[in-house]
């Protein structure tokens, strides 16, 4: 062998090759550097080592292959325990996946359609028949095989056994370069694409007709100039299959509950992120993500928000829950479901949150958040500030919407429930200790003792977590009302679709849950998004809106509110519907402002609260956050105690760094609309108390 000729490696070396991971979410054999192993088993073959997780973007980058596009189907699988083997080679497997091109191996391009000989329909490799399939088979040879290895089972080798799709004789076999195959099915995919049974599943989870998905999509192939792949060549055949399969199939998969949700969760593997049986001493808790979730959370997740929200319905003896993005128009989509047969999800973030980053991570490792908005108390921000390596903030939404529904049922005077609704939030916006907490409560209670179906209500639900919402609104900033209108639609919409269904005790099951939010409440989402995206089904739109404020907010003239700046005890504003009605809104630019609209008044927060919050944000007139006003206390505190000891002093310049630090992130949070942007006084009262050797670029 001469010396500049590459020498190709050895079984024993295939552990010693690159790890490759591109970074397209898809990917195939043309992304990848190929070698060949000299001797052995492998001798021959194109080999290449990726990451197991990637392993089905692989199989999905290789079925979209533009000269020959195919689908490729499992033709066998093993797999091995761990531990089953004492000396295990180094291309041995824990699991063991062989890939087939559906265009493949047997040929019946030679059949007649009439009468064939049963003798030579038998398939070469002896497999049996192939019912339904024997007018797709066109000789291909194209397959690899998937290997988790053994002693690094977190890498797939990935042998190619025969890269091309050619039949025996070496001639294309299907695709473009196939002549015989010009003009017919065999120039596409065999199969429509997963992308287009989602479009079409959800479609008929939202009750869209048969005809009409048909005509729809006769439509758009139309537009796009005729057939140009297999999911053009969508049927009425197509159509009705997943029509009877969504017709025949059931949440109940076993009697048993645990036993049905174990089935569903090996029948929808791909859905799982995580998964934790229900045992003595473990809690059951589930993690969801479809592949169009993953989608989502990757696209608007990325320099965007999180938003949790938290399940908090009797109906269910299992909590859940969701993980929301939002999109352009603040609309808010799941994009994960996190269920727990616990008291709360709260307990167990650290077992989940590590599956779901890894796994949105591995798709794209640039992958990161602006912030995250928890709805509860009970979370450790520091967990998610850990995990996401971005700003935790406090969403308010909950707590609003539960005061403000408990006095709307409870207390009859309108002039009495915006006093309260307004005292309410000084509980939480009052002090900074947990002593002047206590005096704020207690001094409520006493004022409006009078109100006592209420007082009652309050003192049972929420006064034993009274002090860990003042302390978690203390250290964290607090969302502003746009993000907690989104969720409150989120809220709206699951309540409408899920939780109004009368529930008999079956209905209460966890895999009844689990069903219901992955077919149509799943499907509602991912058709919201399609219907805003391309322009089609304009005439269902009322239909399947979500009540999303802060949108309906942003069509309100800035005229057609009047703030007195002097005194922020009132506001109005014209309504849109008729101009010879003003709503007035008390308490304006706070998060506990209340409106006589007829949303308000059910609980909800309406778009002409959300508009006046602007509008003070905007004209500078609000308040600004407890978080930045601790901030800014602790500040001053500790320029006018200066340290005489120059330990103390050095200890003292970082900390004012880090509360510097933390103000600018409030900052950049309040540019990017997360934030009520603070004051130009509370910033220059600041920045006047800081002494010149502490004043940091």
């Amino acid at each position: 062998m001469k010396a500049h000729e590459a020498k190709l490696p050895r079984m024993e070396d295939i552990l010693n090759l690159q790890v490759q991971d591109p970074p397209s979410a898809e990917f195939s054999a043309a992304h990848l550097n190929w070698v060949k192993v000299k001797g052995g088993r492998l001798g021959g073959d194109d080999i290449a080592l990726i990451p197991f997780a990637r392993a089905e973007d692989f199989v999905k980058g290789e079925s979209s292959n533009a000269e020959c596009p195919a689908s490729f189907r499992i033709e066998s699988r093993r797999k091995r325990a761990e531990g089953s083997i004492r000396k295990p080679r180094v291309d041995g497997y824990l699991e063991y996946t062989l890939y087939w091109c559906s265009y493949g191996p047997e040929d019946y391009r030679d059949c007649e359609s009439v009468v064939v000989d049963s003798i030579n329909l038998k398939p070469a490799s002896g497999k049996g028949s192939r019912p339904g399939r024997r007018h797709m088979m066109r000789g291909c040879l194209c397959h690899f095989t998937v290997k988790r290895l053994y002693t690094r089972p977190f890498l797939a080798l990935i042998i190619y056994n025969q890269r091309n799709h050619v039949d025996k004789s070496g001639a294309p076999c299907h695709g473009i370069l196939d002549q015989d195959a010009l003009g017919t099915r065999a120039m596409y995919a065999p199969r429509i694409s997963e992308d287009l049974r989602q479009k079409v599943m959800s479609m008929l989870h939202v009750g869209i007709s048969l005809d009409t998905i048909i005509q729809h999509h006769a439509d758009v192939v139309q537009k796009h100039g005729g057939p140009q792949h297999r999911d053009d060549f969508l049927t009425r055949n197509d159509v009705r299959n997943m029509e009877r399969l969504i017709r025949n199939s059931s949440h109940e998969l076993h009697t048993n509950e645990k036993c049905s949700l174990k089935m569903w969760v090996q029948r929808y593997t791909k859905n799982v992120f995580f998964f934790q049986e229900d045992s003595g001493s473990e809690p059951l808790l589930l993690g969801i993500q479809t592949d169009w979730q993953l989608q989502q959370m990757l696209r608007y997740g990325h320099n965007g928000s999180i938003a949790l929200h938290s399940g908090y319905l009797k109906k269910f003896k299992y909590p859940f829950c969701s993980l929301l993005v939002f999109d352009s128009s603040r609309n808010p989509i799941p994009v994960a479901w996190v269920i727990s047969s616990a008291a709360s999800v709260c307990h167990n973030i650290q077992k989940w949150i590590v599956s779901l980053l890894h796994r949105v991570r591995t798709k794209d490792y640039r992958w990161k958040p602006n912030a995250v908005l928890m709805d509860d108390p009970a979370y450790e921000a520091s967990v998610f500030r850990d995990a996401f390596q971005c700003q935790v903030l406090l969403s308010l939404w909950h707590v609003r919407r539960s005061w403000l529904k408990s006095l709307l049922k409870r207390c009859r005077s309108m002039d009495v429930q915006k006093e309260m609704f307004k005292h309410l939030g000084r509980i939480l916006y009052f002090s900074r200790n947990g002593s002047d907490a206590e005096y704020a409560v207690e001094e409520f209670m006493n004022i409006y003792v009078d109100e006592c179906s209420f007082i009652d209500n309050f003192r049972s639900r929420w006064l034993p977590n009274i002090e860990s919402w003042v302390n978690c609104i203390r250290t964290l900033p607090v969302a502003s009302q746009e993000f907690n209108a989104s969720i409150e639609s989120y809220h709206l919409r699951l309540q409408s679709k899920i939780f109004s269904v009368p529930l008999d005790s079956s209905l209460q099951r966890v895999d009844w849950l689990v069903h219901a939010l992955t077919t149509q409440f799943h499907s509602f989402y991912w058709f919201d998004q399609y219907r805003l995206e391309t322009g089609y089904f304009e005439d269902l739109r009322d239909g399947f809106d979500s009540v999303n404020s802060w949108y309906q907010a942003m069509h309100i003239p800035d005229v057609d509110v009047q703030l007195d700046e002097e005194n922020l005890q009132l506001a109005k504003v014209v309504s849109q519907g008729d101009r010879n009605v003003v709503y007035e809104i008390w308490n304006p630019g706070s998060e506990f402002a209340i409106c006589e609209c007829t949303c308000s008044r059910m609980g909800n927060l309406c778009k002409h609260v959300i508009k006046v919050a602007i509008c003070c944000k905007s004209r500078q007139v609000a308040r600004p956050l407890l978080a930045a006003q601790t901030y800014r206390q602790a500040l001053l505190n500790l320029l006018q105690n200066s340290p005489e000891d120059p330990l103390v002093l050095e200890h003292a310049i970082l900390h004012v760094t880090r509360l510097q630090q933390e103000i600018k992130g409030l900052e950049d949070l309040s540019k990017s609309g997360l934030l009520q942007p603070l004051p130009s006084s509370t910033n220059s009262l600041m920045m006047d108390g800081v002494p010149p050797f502490l004043r940091f670029n």
